[in-house]
């Protein structure tokens, strides 16, 4: 029971009551707030609830007490502290009502209303102005404006900047931080969203509903408030395999997180990321009760314990295994915060708000909407605001931002006109527009940087031209007054020359007498060294101990010497060492008396101690410094003796102390020394004596090196006079043969460059004026890139003219007609992508740029496989994929490790086969989230880190025609529609053709096409090369002679490329003239291709794949007449391959589509002949026209109101039948005639159309319309005339050969599967097995049933069929889909090379989308069903007969004629069906097998008997054969009859006919070769057959005929492309429009008891009780109708919530399909809406209400009552 408004006030004026006591400031008037606010709350709560229901487009607007008790919750967040008035409070409850109620509003309408109620609000409960409460334009409130506040404090933003600014600052931190930074612009719409998501994070329970497209920014905010409110964010990682585990570890994970840790965390999930829809149901748990059902494992229960129980322990309750549970789910629920980003488009959104309603009732919804203009400006100009941009565009920059937001807004109209039109989904996002900002910038730096790097380069070869031809004439002049200076300088050079040679030879003499006395020197100098040499290694050997002795004496410390001193009684060392230190120093020892024996004995040791010890550092000092060279020999006496005393030595004295040690070392070595230097001194001696006679030499030989220096300087002198004289003389000499050379390379460069110049001078115009429409162009380009890939070649072309015009508008420079070929395209580069296979047609070269600039990875719409093709070429090319390309494709195991490879070596890699759904694990590469890891970038696929390497490349490719992909994966790639074009599939044709016809021709073209890349490659390395040399030269390039040289070289080869090009030019000309000789060919097999390509549409198993079809036509040309005249040639390969082309496609069609089939060729081959008026056609197969003639029935006795209304529609919108119904006034009793003869559409109609021959294809077409008016029956049968009667086409169009299984074998291969296309009862196990008995191959014939369960099996087989060249029969792969995708990848992976050649594939399947198309495209299709009509079946069963089997048993003719019968009454009760209830009440499947039966039957009876047994055989016939298959006693009935009116004696007399016409009888056939007699007769019977065959009156097949016509008609206007829209009408509104002309057509239920008195209960009258049971049948389906369309009217309005079963019902509505709510009620029907409902009319209104108003009718309509049986029943009754 609802709450009431009482109860609603009470509790929460309590909660608000309490609370705002607690203000501290102005409590009264605080506390007064209480009431209104509440009353405010509850209004506004009851106001949206009745006004703001659920629609199909407002699912979300669910509002519940949850809702009405958020906004006090967010009230109650503001600090009582921080509020000063009233009108603050007052503020924070209306932004509290807009969050809860308004965020979640889809459209400027209900904002509006939504504000209007909160000012109504205002002024009714708090009675105040609406500007002054909010003054500012956004309200916000938030709580971290102030970072690192503690309290964070819950107040108004009043200033945007400000929150930009701060909002901004933390995105920088974050990004800073995060290895997946967010390049975001921060315009006030993604402020709000920020501070929103923010306000529900901060809340206990605080989930977000955030409801926007994908790339309208709903993941990014999220993360963005997570980081700004300091909380843990968590998303699951969608990898490969990932399942219900995975999904359940990783929610235990964050629940754990947010329970045990009791931190809170954010939950980021998307429904992109829904693998199953269990992972919403969990979802809607957590939102609901915090929980999910068997989450936890024991020990995670544990964990949940030990965390938990201080919770209990805290709050004074049982520590109970549930009340800790309990307490774990209060801390996840208060801490986990979810945000669950959901996409509003589609069923599925609708369908998961619907059955788990969680999602809206426990979440806060903000709805993120299309950016409005405003936005798309605003971001723009955030984005163009940088130096380098304002400086490349200039004054552009405002006319730019405007032209984006234009772009973006022209590509939203035109994604709806291109659903409108061709049924394609395109989205159109925020991140669109980021991705075409982020393009522009860098298209726009490169355009620029190209054109001027061409600009610079042009102008420097251009100035140098201009320089070199300023200085030629002056070089002349300057080579002319060099000549006389240069002979007086020769003069001067050789007088110089004279005086040199004499002051030379002076120098010379004296250099003799020079070298004389230094050699003296020399000599007196060795000897000299000699006498030194000897004293020094004299001195050398005392030089070590003495070094040896003063490093000791270094290690020695100054406490070593005192504890010398401070000795008392030294040892003997010490006194030993002393004494001789005294000697040394020659200090007198003092005498003092000694203890042993009274005398004076010389104290050494104390004398030391008082002299050399007093000062320990100047004792050291004069032991280092003593005068080694100088002692003398009384001192070297007195210590002799201690030199070779033992006692005396350093390892005795190091006993008694380290310090004297080190002194003894050194007084040995002042011993030795001195002896060394006694040896020495004579050698020194004599050494002076000799250093004195050297020094004198010295002189004489310096003085004599004077005087020689004096000459040599004066010779020296005269030679640098000589030397710059000759310098001089050299100079002038290199400065005319430099002006001689400049001469000559000044003719060479204006010789050689001179042509070039005028061309260079254009194109740097050129150039310098593209360099302003550069901006212009450039933003063309970039929405192409950005927006234009899924768009057909006419949809681009239309909104680029948009741009082009928009761009006029806003004044901005641009090349007229500039598009992205022309901007961006790189005509060398271009070439070598054609080369590599890219067709040549704009939408092809426009598609390969796009997919060479975007930054996005391409997704291919490829359903012809030539972007697969070009990619794969280019993969193998060093010069684009440098490390080559990877295959992969979903279906492998393995594919995310081929990713991984080609991410972490950079290869390409080319992911094939995709379908709508793409793989989570690929998000990474998708967004491209490569991050830098220890200096290195890398990338995260799936659980492991991946080296990322620059040349990877991503491509993707789908043979789906027309996928539809979501926004969400929109956003993450490009994606480029590369489905061919007519004329880029006629060029390509064309090129077969020439190649199959011209062979040589077509190997010269190939050729020329090479080398005119070759060629045009080297004409730009050239220029590029002659360019770079000039602009990069240095200094004069005059004197760069090798420059001068390769300039020359360089022009040469140029121009031989040149004259080579101009040859090839006139060449490809020739080629291009017998080229086009054969374009008609071309243009027909294009058209041929897109009229089967459109049967895919018809059925999902119509799938040919263009080169199964260029294989055919490959085929057909060899096949195809040969003639020597070039246009009978054409005309025999177009007549031959179209007549190829139909059979072959024939035999994998439905009996239903071949007439169809031949229609739609026919038509395809005159609308490329400009044959089909567009209009006529268009009413013929639709019936509608742009006006109504309003003229009066003239005579409604026999034409109905249908056929007027189809006249008049014809006389009211087609100008030539603007006399139509003139006509009919004029001339109704011929037209009568025509009407009812049973041919009208070969009779001749009522002036002014009497004269519309079948034959002319736009007079034919209009007989056809007139015949569709007028008999609509009959139109097929027009259809058909009207193929036979064209040209283009003939009877044999009509007459679809019988399927051929060997020939279809024979088309087969080992990787080319044969595929059977399952109708209702058709087996083709037979015929498989008939061929494999003819071939020898039945021990090979393997099958298996398909079903679950039976992969491996499956799978077993077709591994040994491999090997062992087995024939594999899989049948019914509809029933199991599942295991299709292995199916595909099995075909994929066959090796021909590796396989048995004879092993062959079978696969049977009834239609299904989940039929691989791969294999269906390059598959023989067939289909197994009987031919449509009589003459088509007898056909097939006598084209599988030989003459053997006619004139056989021992009555042949007899047999021959029975046989005949038997074939005739099996093709009666096949095409009895197409009746419908009046052939047989209940379809059969009947089939060869039945046939056979027979005949073996009837062969037997033949011969056995000599009377034949025609009651047997009837029998059998009738009764077993086919009656096993028969269930219903009057279709049993029926059968009887036909068979004894065929088998019978009189079926042996001559000419015994089978019909009242007797068009249809027997015939006596030659024996010889009765079949050729039998199929003779058969040609001449009727293609179609009618009634009266079958026993049936003439009009019993104008119901199936008109159903057969509106069907037909019905696919081929499906397969037309749109020309119009809706007109602006909403899908809702033409529901609604529906609903409301239906339910006011329509008439209220019957008063059922009235009618039980009027018509009671009577035994003699039970027609009474049939008007009963009729009446209470039909008032259950009245009301059920009148109430679900009332209820749907509602619901629209938003009236009433939209359930499932009404949204399915409006649905049904639009498609003109009966909804299954009326058909579960209602009688059994397959009529569409309008049909059904005028029948349901006629049925009620008409029938069953005259009956009740005027009694029991006379004549009854059988089919008009509910339950018809039981009208018989009463009937028999009555009687009886």
């Amino acid at each position: 029971v609802e709450m009431s408004d009482q109860s609603k006030d009470t509790i929460f004026r309590t909660i608000l009551g309490h609370w705002l006591k607690s203000f501290p400031n102005n409590t009264s008037g605080f506390t007064a707030l209480a009431e209104p606010m509440v009353l405010g709350t509850i209004h506004t709560f009851n106001k949206v609830l009745a006004d703001l229901l659920p629609t199909p487009a407002k699912c979300h607007y669910v509002f519940n007490l949850r809702d009405l008790s958020k906004v006090f919750q967010g009230t109650l967040m503001a600090e009582p502290k921080a509020m000063q008035e009233p009108v603050e409070l007052v503020r924070l409850w209306v932004h509290e009502c807009k969050r809860v109620f308004e965020d979640r509003m889809i459209n400027e309408q209900d904002h509006v209303w939504f504000v209007e109620l909160m000012k109504a609000n205002l002024g009714d409960f708090f009675r105040l102005d609406w500007d002054k409460v909010c003054p500012n334009p956004v309200l916000l409130f938030g709580d971290f404006m102030i970072p690192g506040a503690d309290p964070k404090i819950y107040a108004e933003i009043p200033d945007m900047i400000e929150l930009k600014h701060r909002v901004e600052e933390y995105l920088a931190e974050h990004n800073s931080e995060s290895k997946q930074p967010m390049p975001l612009v921060m315009f006030n719409d993604a402020l709000e969203h920020v501070a929103r998501i923010s306000r529900i994070i901060r809340q206990p329970q605080g989930n977000a509903l955030l409801l926007g497209v994908g790339g309208s920014g709903r993941q990014s905010m999220t993360r963005l408030a997570t980081y700004i409110s300091g909380y843990k964010l968590f998303q699951v990682n969608i990898i490969k395999g990932y399942g219900q585990n995975e999904w359940r570890e990783d929610l235990k994970q964050c629940l754990m997180f947010a329970g045990i840790q009791d931190k809170p965390i954010v939950f980021l999930f998307s429904d992109a990321q829904v693998v199953m829809e269990s992972m919403v149901e969990d979802l809607n748990n957590i939102l609901n009760a915090g929980d999910v059902p068997n989450l936890y494992l024991p020990e995670d229960e544990d964990s949940i314990v030990s965390a938990c129980r201080v919770e209990c322990q805290r709050k004074r309750i049982p520590p109970t295994k549930l009340n800790i549970f309990s307490q774990y789910i209060i801390r996840v629920r208060r801490n986990l915060h979810v945000c669950f980003c959901m996409s509003p488009l589609g069923e599925a959104f609708r369908d998961r708000l619907r059955n788990f309603p969680s999602i809206v009732n426990c979440c806060t919804a903000d709805w993120f909407t299309l950016w409005p203009k405003d936005a798309l400006i605003s971001v723009a100009r955030a984005t163009l605001d940088t130096a380098d941009m304002q400086a490349m565009l200039g004054e552009v920059l405002e006319p730019m931002v405007e032209m984006f937001g234009a772009i973006h807004l022209s590509v939203e109209e035109a994604s709806k006109d291109f659903w409108e039109m061709l049924r394609r989904r395109n989205y159109v996002t925020p991140t669109s527009y980021l991705e075409l900002l982020s393009s522009f910038s860098s298209l726009l730096k490169f355009k620029r940087d190209e054109v001027s790097t061409k600009c610079i380069r042009l102008q420097a070869g251009l100035d140098k031209l201009a320089s070199t031809k300023e200085v030629v004439g002056s070089l002349q002049k300057e080579i002319e007054a060099l000549a006389p200076v240069l002979v007086v300088k020769s003069k001067e050079v050789s007088e110089m020359m004279v005086v040199i040679k004499k002051d030379k030879a002076d120098a010379e003499v004296i250099k003799a007498a020079c070298e004389i006395e230094e050699a003296k020197a020399n000599e007196s100098a060795a000897a000299t060294k000699a006498i030194a040499d000897s004293a020094q290694a004299d001195l050398d050997k005392a030089l070590p101990a003495l070094a040896k002795a003063l490093k000791s004496l270094d290690s020695l410390k100054k406490s070593d010497i005192d504890e010398v001193k401070s000795l008392g009684k030294p040892p003997g060392g010490v006194r030993l060492t002393m004494e001789v230190c005294c000697y040394m120093f020659e200090i007198k020892p003092e005498m003092v008396k000694d203890p042993d024996s009274g005398k004076k004995v010389p104290d050494f040791f104390g004398t030391a101690k008082k002299t050399l010890l007093s000062d320990a550092k100047a004792f050291m000092d004069s032991l280092i410094n003593f005068d080694k060279d100088n002692i003398k020999d009384a001192i070297i006496q007195k210590i002799e003796p201690f030199m070779a005393n033992p006692d005396f030595t350093p390892e005795a004295i190091k006993k008694a102390s380290v310090a004297c040690t080190a002194v003894c070392m050194w007084a040995h070595a002042m011993n030795t020394y001195h002896y060394v230097a006694l040896g020495v001194a004579p050698k020194k001696a004599k050494l002076a004596e000799a250093q004195a006679g050297l020094d004198i030499v010295l002189a004489k030989l310096a003085e004599a090196k004077a005087t020689l220096k004096q000459v040599v300087d004066k010779v020296a002198a005269l030679e640098d006079q000589f030397n710059a004289a000759i310098s001089e003389k050299a100079e002038l000499e290199a400065k005319a043969n430099q002006c001689q050379v400049r001469m000559v390379n000044a003719d060479k460069l204006i010789g050689g460059l001179g042509g070039e110049e005028t061309r260079w001078k254009e194109t740097v115009a050129t150039l310098s004026k593209a360099l302003v429409s550069v901006p212009g162009d450039v933003s063309v380009s970039a929405g192409t890139v950005s927006y234009l890939g899924p768009f057909t070649a006419d949809f681009r072309a239309r909104i680029q003219d948009g741009w082009r015009e928009t761009m006029v508008k806003l004044g901005m420079p641009h090349t007229p007609g500039c598009d992205i070929e022309q901007t961006l395209a790189d005509p060398v580069k271009l070439q070598k992508w054609q080369l590599c296979g890219l067709p040549t047609d704009p939408l092809s070269t426009q598609n390969g740029i796009m997919m060479d600039v975007g930054r996005r990875w391409p997704l291919v719409i490829d359903p012809q496989g030539q972007a697969n093709t070009y990619i794969k070429r280019m993969g193998k090319e060093k010069d684009f994929a440098l490390n080559g390309l990877d295959i992969v494709k979903l279906s492998d195991k393995n594919f995310l490790r081929g990713l991984e490879n080609g991410v972490r070596f950079g290869r390409w890699v080319l992911l094939e086969n995709i379908y709508e759904q793409l793989e989570a694990s690929l998000e990474p590469v998708l967004m491209q989230q490569v991050f830098k890891q220890g200096g290195q970038d890398v990338i995260k696929i799936g659980d492991n880190v991946i080296p990322y390497e620059d040349g990877f490349r991503f491509f993707m490719t789908t043979k789906m025609a027309n996928p539809h992909y979501p926004p969400e994966t929109q956003v993450k790639v490009s994606i480029v529609n590369f489905t061919v074009t007519p004329a880029g599939l006629e060029d390509q044709l064309l090129n077969i053709v020439v190649q199959e016809e011209l062979p040589d021709l077509a190997e010269k073209k190939s050729e020329l096409v090479v080398s005119n890349a070759k060629m045009n490659m080297q004409l730009f390395d050239i220029e590029s090369q002659i360019l770079f040399l000039l602009s990069n030269s240095k200094g004069n390039i005059l004197d760069d002679t090798v420059l001068i040289q390769t300039l020359a070289e360089s022009k040469v080869t140029s121009e031989e490329i040149k004259a080579k090009m101009a040859e090839a030019k006139e060449t490809g000309k020739e080629i291009f003239e017998r080229s086009e000789e054969y374009r008609p060919v071309a243009f027909r097999t294009s058209l041929l291709y897109f009229c089967i390509a459109s049967l895919a549409n018809v059925d999902p198993m119509y799938q040919y794949s263009l080169p199964w079809y260029t294989t055919l036509f490959i085929k057909g040309i060899a096949e195809a007449p040969p003639s020597g005249d070039i246009d009978e040639r054409c005309f025999n390969i177009i007549d031959f391959y179209t007549y190829q082309l139909f059979c072959n496609v024939c035999r994998s069609l439905f009996e239903e589509h071949k007439l169809m089939f031949s229609f739609l060729i026919c038509i395809a081959i005159l609308q490329g002949d400009q044959k089909v008026e567009p209009l006529s056609w268009r009413f013929l197969i639709s019936g509608m026209s742009l006006s109504k003639d309003e003229a009066p029935n003239p005579d409604p006795s026999w034409i109905e109101s249908n056929v007027w209304d189809e006249v008049a529609n014809a006389t009211g919108g087609l100008e030539w039948a603007k006399g139509l119904a003139e006509s009919f006034k004029a001339h109704t009793a011929e037209w009568k005639k025509v009407f009812d003869s049973n041919d009208p559409h070969l009779q001749t109609f009522p002036k002014p159309f009497d004269d519309l021959p079948l034959e002319d294809p736009v007079e034919g077409m209009r007989r056809l319309i007139i015949v569709r008016c007028l008999r609509m029956d009959k139109t097929m049968d027009a259809v058909q005339a009207f193929v036979m009667a064209q040209k283009v086409c003939g009877r044999r169009f009509v007459e679809p050969p019988p399927m051929n299984l060997k020939e279809c074998f024979n088309d087969s291969s080992i990787t080319m599967p044969l595929i059977f296309i399952l109708s209702t009862g058709s087996d083709p196990n037979k015929d498989i097995q008939a061929l494999a008995e003819s071939m020898g191959c039945m021990d090979s014939l393997k099958s298996i049933a398909l079903g679950q369960g039976q992969d491996k099996l499956a799978e077993a087989l077709v591994a040994r069929g491999l090997e062992k060249g087995d024939w594999v029969l899989l049948q019914n792969c509809h029933l199991f889909v599942s295991w299709m995708p292995t199916l595909e990848t099995m075909i994929e992976d066959i090796n021909p090379e590796d396989t048995a050649p004879d092993f062959r594939l079978w696969l049977t399947s009834k239609p299904s989308p989940a039929f691989p198309m791969a294999v269906l495209q390059n598959g023989v299709k067939m289909t197994k069903e009987p031919p449509k009509g009589l003459r088509a079946n007898l056909k097939a069963m006598y084209k599988k007969m030989s003459d053997a089997d006619i004139a056989t048993t021992s009555k042949p003719e007899s047999f021959a004629k029975l046989l005949f019968a038997l074939c005739f009454y099996h093709a009666l009760v096949i095409e009895r069906k197409r009746f419908g209830p009046l052939g047989w009440n209940i379809p059969y499947s009947f089939n060869d097998t039945d046939l056979d039966i027979t005949i073996e039957q009837l062969k037997l009876y033949t011969d056995k008997y000599e009377e034949i047994p025609y009651a047997v055989l009837q029998l059998l016939t009738s009764m077993v054969n086919y009656g096993g298959r028969i269930t219903d006693d009057k279709d049993m009935r029926t059968s009887d009859i036909v068979v004894a009116g065929l088998l019978t004696p009189s079926t042996l007399a001559q000419d015994a006919p089978f019909s009242r016409s007797g068009t249809y009888r027997t015939i006596q056939a030659s024996m010889d070769s009765p079949l050729k007699d039998y199929l003779s007769y058969i040609e001449e019977l009727p293609l179609s057959a009618e009634p009266e065959v079958f026993g049936m009156h003439e009009n019993a097949a104008i119901t199936c005929a008109i159903n057969e016509v509106v069907h037909i008609f019905g696919i081929v206007v499906s397969l037309q492309p749109r020309t119009t829209s809706g007109g602006g009408v909403s899908r809702e509104e033409q529901i609604d429009g529906i609903a409301a002309g239906l339910e006011k057509s329509g008439l209220p239920p019957w008063d059922e008891e009235k009618i039980n008195l009027v018509y009671p209960v009577d035994y003699n009258e039970s027609m009474n009780t049939i008007l009963k049971q009729e009446v209470a049948k039909y008032n259950r389906v009245i009301r059920q109708v009148n109430f679900t369309l009332q209820q749907l009217q509602l619901a629209l309005k938003g009236l009433v919530v939209l359930s499932a079963d009404l949204e399915a019902m409006g649905n049904a509505l639009f498609d003109q399909q009966v909804p299954e709510l009326w058909m579960k009620v209602a009688y059994p029907s397959l009529k569409p809406l309008q049909a059904w409902f005028s029948d349901f009319l006629a049925r009620t209104k008409g029938f069953m209400q005259k009956w009740i108003d005027l009694g029991i009718p006379a004549a009854f309509w059988i089919s008009g009552f509910f339950f018809p049986q039981g009208f018989l029943t009463a009937i028999l009754q009555n009687y009886a």
